[in-house]
């Protein structure tokens, strides 16, 4: 009788601590697909929020040539500026002359990331319109000065999205640069069209245009 009593208890142990050990796994298991499944909505939500407000016709082109990575939209949209331009291969020359490997004497990236702008971002065919000579003497030591005005006349600061990039802006350089038109045929100071535009990374609004633009001499 007492071994009868003593083998019910002991199977009722059993059996109740198998049934904790059961719950607790599942509900790891539960915690564990909740997470994943939010993780993966966050993902899919930053991808979104990422390309919902480019403007401009090379967009596509953008997209075609830089489909995923560091220097896609989705991939910009996780650095801040200076190092999101410098994962992206459109931007190789305005990358060197941000980061003293044009001029020594003249690196942005610091103050560059430190901040929220706005950034017209000049792709490496802008910079083949440049005239030789002007780009060699940028990169001489007279010619810093010149470097970083030219740079920070890129720069506004704030982020500005696409529908109020229309107007006048200051920049950071000093003096005003205008930006006309909207969707895809938005132009800077006349001439420098927006490639595409409303490309965000962490801490700025990218622009990217077909130009350099210069600064009004003083």
């Amino acid at each position: 009788m007492r071994t009868t009593t003593k083998s019910r208890a002991l199977a009722i142990t059993a059996v109740a601590s198998l049934s904790l050990f059961t719950a607790a796994c599942g509900s790891s298991d539960d915690s564990s697909s909740s997470d994943k499944s939010s993780s993966e909505s966050s993902s899919s939500s930053d991808s979104m929020d990422a390309g919902s407000d480019l403007v401009g016709p090379g967009c596509a082109d953008y997209a075609k040539q830089v489909p995923d990575g560091a220097g896609s939209v989705e991939g910009m949209a996780q650095d801040p500026v200076a190092t999101a331009a410098s994962n992206n291969p459109l931007l190789k020359t305005l990358v060197q002359a941000v980061s003293g490997k044009l001029n020594k004497d003249v690196n942005l990236v610091s103050t560059l990331n430190g901040g929220e702008f706005t950034v017209f971002a000049p792709v490496d065919d802008a910079f083949k319109k440049l005239p030789a000579d002007t780009v060699k003497t940028l990169g001489t030591p007279a010619g810093a000065d010149t470097l970083k005005k030219v740079l920070t006349y890129h720069v506004i600061e704030g982020q500005i999205a696409p529908s109020d990039i229309d107007g006048k802006h200051k920049t950071v350089a000093g003096p005003e640069l205008e930006v006309t038109g909207s969707g895809d045929n938005i132009k800077v100071n006349g001439n420098s069209a927006v490639i595409c535009g409303g490309v965000k990374t962490a801490n700025a609004t990218v622009y990217l245009i077909d130009s350099v633009l210069m600064p009004p001499a003083s």
